[in-house]
């Protein structure tokens, strides 16, 4: 076993002072404001900001302490990691081969592909190449002649790699201290294990680097949306890797032989979007794992809009849809029976996939298994938080204090009031139509948005917050007997009105309290009766 750490570069790494040092915020002055505008809706970033900070910049290390003194096998295999770019701002491209470059043991890098897929951009051509050869060895930037798209970039990249494995990486990212062996430990044990880095937020705006607490783990929805839900309570805080259903797509690392052994990917996706879902289905279904490290971190920034920038003049598809083409060409071919719930969106029935022969037979080939069993065993918590079709809300309608009948729970300009109840209490107008949904949050009605607790304290104010679907702070139960609104699965308070201020707080249930008893407009007693119970089933 070894310590792969390379203290001398933290020890330079944590003397370092300047601009955005230490993954801060920075910001620029008023004289730049208009150059800056102009960059950042180029760019969906603040690509000046970036100019100003070093590209050799140093990085808050936000892992447990625990991954500080992990020892990992002094034989690891070498890998190649393969940046793919399409006009990436120069400063940021830089700055993720650097991080990269400084960050990975000298004895494990093989060698950085920097896949250039037909930028129009000039400091991405001659000057880049320069640069490269100058500042770098074992980097390398391959110009592709024609634009490819994301997916048949990378597997121009992987065709040029020469390392055991591939690691992909976006190039607007920026490497943690010792990133590398938490992801090739689990991959040495079995080479059809997939590895992922815990993904920290770079903020496309003030370039902080924002650390990430590592309890999340990729999900989808049946619209093939991708999801961040919570790591079970029992595996929080573990620095052992875990299972994930779904990648994120953009950073990882495989095995050469076996990405090929997959097919590498459907090169009938075009441009961007859906081949992360492809890459994940197969590796489960087919034989394979993936896996998160927690002791591995990577930031990568978050722009405004990701799939605004392939929606560019020179994307090679005559078809304008790709991404709807490429879910569907991802469904046809992988979810079986299932696709019917994406297919709910009528625009797919207009969408060509194209040629889907290869694709068939290459899962027919590898013997995969069914996506039932893919959901029934990997990613088998789907049902419970996105079922395919809706159930019932428990409760909707005006939700009524039964100290003052005629003030009702009110939203108005982002914050819950008290107010004159509508009259209609079943269907009221907006502002006063709530849900006690499936998800068993309080939210309102054909909203995203849901009755939060600020804190875990008696006479806690409550705020309307986006619906994160997680439980926890957002979790209710109407007690319909009592007449009381309990937040919380366990440690309960009730939902109280304040007379005098007419505010709203969470304190300690008291059922002869009648500020603290309410009427919903409907409520469904018998499943209120049967609120914990699982009412999912897998079709």
């Amino acid at each position: 076993m070894r310590d792969w750490h390379d203290y001398q570069a933290m020890a330079r790494d944590a003397k370092r002072k300047g601009f955005g040092e230490n993954g801060t915020s920075a910001k620029l002055g008023k004289s730049t404001r208009y150059k800056e505008g102009r960059l950042f809706a180029k760019n969906k970033l603040n690509a000046l900001l970036s100019d100003y900070i070093s590209v050799n910049r140093s990085v808050p290390d936000g892992r447990l302490p625990e991954c500080k003194k992990k020892l990992y096998p002094k034989n690891l295999p070498m890998v190649s990691i393969i940046i793919c770019f399409f006009n990436e701002h120069r400063s940021v491209l830089l700055r993720s081969v650097h991080s990269l470059f400084n960050r990975t043991p000298p004895e494990l890098l093989k060698e950085i592909i920097l896949v250039d897929d037909f930028s129009d951009l000039k400091d991405l051509h001659e000057s880049l190449d320069q640069y490269v050869a100058q500042h770098f060895t074992k980097v390398r930037v391959l110009h592709l002649p024609q634009r490819a798209g994301l997916v048949r970039a990378r597997l121009a990249g992987a065709r040029n790699a020469t390392a055991e494995v591939l690691v992909f990486m976006d190039s607007h990212v920026e490497a943690g201290y010792n990133w590398l062996p938490p992801l090739l430990e689990p991959m040495a044990l079995n080479n059809r294990r997939v590895m992922c880095p815990v993904i920290d937020k770079i903020d496309g705006n003030s370039f902080q680097y924002e650390i990430c607490d590592g309890n999340m783990g990729g999900l989808l929805v049946w619209e093939l949306y991708y999801k961040e839900v919570r790591r079970p309570p029992e595996i929080r805080k573990s620095v052992k890797p875990f299972r994930n259903p779904v990648m994120m797509g953009g950073l990882f690392a495989i095995f050469s032989k076996y990405l090929w052994e997959l097919g590498g990917y459907d090169e009938g996706l075009d441009i961007y979007g859906s081949e992360q879902y492809e890459l994940s289905f197969k590796i489960w279904m087919c034989g394979g794992e993936i896996y998160d490290a927690p002791c591995s971190r990577v930031g990568h920034i978050e722009r405004v809009s990701h799939l605004e920038l392939f929606r560019r003049k020179n994307a090679p598809s005559s078809q304008k849809d790709f991404f709807h083409k490429n879910h569907k060409r991802v469904a046809e071919v992988w979810m079986d029976d299932y696709k019917k719930y994406l297919y709910r969106n009528t625009l797919y029935n207009k969408i060509d996939p194209g040629d889907l022969t290869k694709q068939k037979a290459l899962r027919a080939k590898l013997k995969c298994k069914s996506f039932k069993w893919y959901l029934q065993n990997v990613a088998f918590d789907i049902i419970n938080r996105y079922p395919p079709i809706s159930p019932p809300d428990y409760a909707r309608g005006v939700i009524q204090n039964l100290g003052s009948t005629n003030l009702c729970l009110d939203h108005y300009k982002r914050s819950v009031r008290m107010y004159q109840c509508d009259r209609k209490l079943k269907h009221p107008h907006s502002s006063q139509f709530w849900a006690l949904s499936w998800r068993r949050d309080l939210r309102l009605k054909r909203t995203e948005t849901c009755l939060t607790s600020v804190r875990p304290k008696n006479k806690a104010p409550v705020r309307l917050r986006h619906c994160h679907y997680q439980g926890e702070d957002q979790y209710w139960f109407y007690d319909h007997r009592a007449q009381q609104l309990k937040q919380g699965k366990h440690d309960q308070r009730c939902l109280e009105m304040l007379p005098h201020s007419k505010t709203l707080i969470l304190n300690g249930c008291n059922n002869t309290n009648r500020y603290m008893r309410w009427n919903i407009g409907f409520f469904n007693r018998t499943a209120l009766d049967n609120y914990n119970r699982n009412i999912f089933i897998l079709p």
